[in-house]
Order: structure tokens, then sequence, then C-alpha cells
């Protein structure tokens, strides 16, 4: 069980993990262990999430959200299984707790008058500035 605050659990049945030979150095040994650690979360089934925070899962996740709604996260940067296997949940309660955050909400506003007549004073300036940068007529 992961606990990722007081109200969000989440239970083993929601996890599963699989390993697999992880890429890069490692000398002959790595061709013998499966240290790469492969977690997939159940997100869409879990009855402690939310439904925003599966909403904002999702859309963080990206890529690594299936079509069946579960977040796949892989964890290959260390030679042990075990600290793959603690890196992977650390990932996914990364992902969980951003997912867990409101974004704030943006109240649109209009620019004002005068700061549209300045900006628009600045582009005329700016315009003469450049007409005389121009070949010089001598005539």
């Amino acid at each position: 069980m992961i606990r990722i605050n007081d109200n969000i659990t989440i239970q083993d049945w929601e996890i599963s993990e699989s390993f697999q030979r992880a890429s890069g150095p490692g000398g002959q040994h790595v061709n013998k262990v499966s240290t790469a650690v492969e977690l997939r979360f159940e997100a869409d089934r879990s009855p402690n999430l939310p439904a925003p925070v599966k909403t904002r899962l999702r859309k963080l996740a990206g890529r690594k959200w299936t079509k069946d709604g579960a977040v796949i996260i892989t964890a290959d940067k260390h030679r042990s299984q075990k600290l793959n296997r603690e890196l992977a949940r650390e990932k996914l309660i990364e992902l969980i707790t951003a997912a867990m955050q409101r974004p704030k909400f943006r109240v649109k506003t209009k620019p004002t008058r005068a700061s549209q007549r300045r900006r628009m004073d600045a582009k005329t300036q700016r315009g003469q500035v450049k007409s005389l940068r121009g070949k010089v007529n001598l005539d």
C-alpha cells in the first residue's frame, strides 16, 4: 500500500510490476539480470482517486496513459532492482501529487486604453526610426 496523503492511498491490487533487462552500462552481468522496472498503475479503476484528479493525471501522464486507463512508469536508472522499484514508486507519487493540485483560475482582463495608446505610439515611433534608415535622396 502506498500512501499519497491523508485522503489518497493506493492499494496493492492497483499496482503491478514487471521486470526486464535494463539498457546501458553494466558489463556482462547486465545481460543476465532483470533490473529495470515497469510499474503499471490502474488509475482509471482506482476508487481512491477523485474524478478531477484522474482527469488531471491523464493530462499530465501524456503518453504514459494507456487506452485501458493505466499509467505505465519505467525506471532503469540504477543497477539494482530494489532501487529501481523505489524510483518507480517515487515517480508515481510525484505524478499523483502534481495531479492533485488544482490549477489557478485565471481572470481574463483587457488592456487599458492608455496602455494600448502607449503601445501604438511606440510602434509608430519605431517605424519612423526604421524609415529613416533607408537610402538618402540628394535631390
